[in-house]
């Protein structure tokens, strides 16, 4: 009987051990889907008139996508993801197609002051790095928050075509790193 009560808990345990690490791969996978979707609808210097429509910085990913309803125009929306105290969430404006009313979203966006209600993606999340490739012949950067302050309002902006997030969950050594075509519609 304590042979049997020792293997019945050896595999409880497992299974418990086992569905954790299943909702955490689950997890995993929608967020990198919810963040393909985005890239896919990434907004164009065409429609954004030398806007920058992504920044990535240290845990802090933001960009304009557009968003089409049936019936309606083709509108714009800011959305974040932010890690914070382990916690990778998702936030998103309302879609406009007021210019004035977009840079507004986006610098709250980036200040990290709007009050749109966040949807936490994944929990245990002990690091995220971002970087953007850019066609010009420099590659990848790293801390794009400050491209268009660097580069001037008058200046052309160079045109993110990749974005690579690398992600750690806690109590796993090993990252998962994924790349996204910015705009691939």
């Amino acid at each position: 009987a304590v042979l049997g009560w020792r293997g019945l808990d050896s595999i409880a345990r497992a299974r418990i051990a086992l569905t954790g690490d299943l909702e955490q791969t689950r997890g995993m996978q929608l967020t990198f889907a919810q963040l393909q979707s985005d890239c896919e609808h990434l907004a164009g210097s065409n429609v954004l008139q030398n806007r920058v429509p992504i920044a990535a910085v240290q845990n802090q990913l933001t960009l304009i996508r557009t968003v089409f309803a049936d019936n309606q125009p083709s509108r714009l929306q800011v959305i974040s993801y932010r890690l914070d105290g382990g916690k990778l969430t998702r936030r998103e404006s309302a879609a406009t197609r007021d210019l004035a009313q977009l840079d507004a979203l986006w610098s709250s966006a980036i200040k990290d002051s709007d009050t749109s209600q966040g949807v936490m993606l994944q929990s245990d999340v002990s690091a995220m790095a971002l970087r953007l490739w850019y066609s010009d012949g420099l590659g990848w950067r790293t801390d794009t928050g400050n491209l268009m302050a660097a580069a001037g309002s008058s200046a052309i902006l160079p045109v993110a075509t990749g974005l690579e997030i690398t992600m750690r969950l806690r109590g796993n050594d090993n990252s998962m790193l994924k790349i996204f075509l910015l705009g691939a519609v």
